[in-house]
């Protein structure tokens, strides 16, 4: 089976949705006239990511009833996306997350697990942490998602390949730092060995979206990557400006692959739950 995958490196406006929303449309447009099968967007797309105090005036709810996502899901009908909002849930904590749509369905939404409160970084101030990492079914097989940190950490996405996930959807918001000699960022770089890394490891399709521009004072530099099971790249966006990185992956790559490779096959997973339960133990 062969998808072709889209991921769209927006530039997004902090906490204007109405306008972040027409960005979508627009390039739900341009992606499907290319013929994808699946668009990915990247981290808090819909609105912004130094969000702040703004964060409980930007969530939306991913129903068909949501003035938002309502011409989302409608748009779904003709390629599944992954879009970057604010949930509310019913005691009113915020989370960062992605939804994914199909057919006019939410078929899925990822909380943010890990909130980096670092550095840079301040999100544990205005968020709540997601507690789940689970794989989904969609109609190109099983999926994972996972929000910028999230992959920073081995659980998740070890979490994901152990549910069964094939392909891998990271989304971002990454800034750039670590300026060189090199015309490419140091964080730019680390990612990409990050996501071919876990590509080799777990033999899978990782896919991801990352944002572009300027905001509150920091640089997000794009790069959009696909890698296949093997850890070769596949497509990879432009540095720094708006852009759809647009490739054909082909699913049977996961045969040929692991049965080259069988990591997947001869994963001890008891081991590694007796373990942690006794590292557990201890700390506790």
């Amino acid at each position: 089976m062969k998808i072709t995958i889209a991921l769209a490196q927006l530039n997004t406006h902090l906490g204007d949705v109405a306008t972040n929303l027409d960005k979508h449309l627009d390039r739900i447009k341009e992606a499907h006239s290319q013929g994808a099968d699946l668009l990915v967007f990247p981290e808090l797309s819909l609105t912004g990511y130094v969000l702040q105090d703004l964060a409980p005036t930007v969530s939306h709810s991913p129903r068909v009833e949501d003035p938002v996502f309502k011409p989302l899901l409608e748009a779904s009908q003709s390629l599944d996306l992954v879009v970057g909002f604010v949930d509310e849930d019913h005691r009113h904590r915020f989370f960062i997350s992605a939804a994914y749509l199909s057919k006019g369905e939410v078929i899925h939404v990822h909380h943010k697990v890990y909130l980096p409160t670092y550095g840079l970084f301040d999100e544990g101030r205005f968020f709540a942490w997601g507690d789940s990492v689970q794989a989904f079914d969609t109609r190109f097989g099983r999926v994972g998602m996972l929000i910028c940190e999230d992959f920073w950490h081995a659980s998740p996405p070890y979490l994901l390949w152990l549910d069964g996930a094939d392909l891998f959807l990271f989304s971002s918001a990454s800034p750039g730092r670590g300026l060189g000699i090199s015309p490419q960022l140091e964080s730019a770089r680390w990612v990409e060995r990050i996501n071919r890394a876990y590509a080799s490891l777990f033999t899978s399709f990782v896919a991801h979206a990352n944002r572009v521009g300027f905001e509150d004072g920091l640089h997000f530099w794009g790069g959009a990557t696909i890698f296949d099971p093997n850890g070769e790249l596949i497509v990879q966006g432009p540095y720094d400006e708006e852009a759809l990185a647009v490739a054909e992956i082909d699913l049977n790559q996961l045969h040929r692959t692991r049965a080259r490779l069988p990591l997947l096959r001869d994963e001890r997973t008891s081991v590694v739950l007796r373990e942690l339960t006794r590292i557990m133990d201890v700390k506790e």
